[in-house]
């Protein structure tokens, strides 16, 4: 029970730190702008929800201790996704940017590893850096 408390407390301190939304106009967001094209878009955005679908399996999976969910959630996260970038779109990527995603990349592949016999406990605390990965890469960017 002690588990499920911590787990719930870290759910929602990360989702407390998310951005409010706001009234201001497109023009007033001031992160930078990918330079994607129509179709780049749809497929990076959908990059995006798979990453937050793999998320809440690995959250899911540490809530019932199913190291088997944990792992194959955040592997569709993984390397994997980040091969499957275009290089056409790779090559315009801001570095900040790489910076950001590749290790994010990482952090869930080092789940999917960590989920055979880490503590569930320290899986929630990789899980939150994790999600503190994307959140930085939202705050700094936006896909258009």
């Amino acid at each position: 029970m002690k588990m499920k408390s911590r787990l719930l407390a870290l759910v929602l301190l990360t989702f407390a730190a998310l951005p409010m939304a706001s009234a201001a106009e497109p023009d007033d967001d001031l992160r930078h702008r990918l330079g994607m094209t129509p179709a780049e878009r749809v497929e990076f955005l959908s990059e995006m929800r798979q990453m937050l679908t793999s998320i809440q399996g690995i959250i899911a999976g540490i809530g019932t201790e199913d190291r088997e969910r944990i792992a194959e959630a955040a592997r569709y996260s993984g390397n994997r996704m980040a091969r499957a970038t275009p290089d056409s779109l790779r090559q315009r990527l801001p570095r900040e940017f790489q910076e950001i995603g590749g290790p994010t990349h990482m952090l869930f592949e080092e789940i999917a590893i960590r989920a055979e016999t880490d503590d569930m406990a320290d899986l929630a605390v990789l899980t939150g850096q994790t999600l503190q990965q994307c959140l930085a890469c939202h705050a700094m960017f936006r896909a258009d």
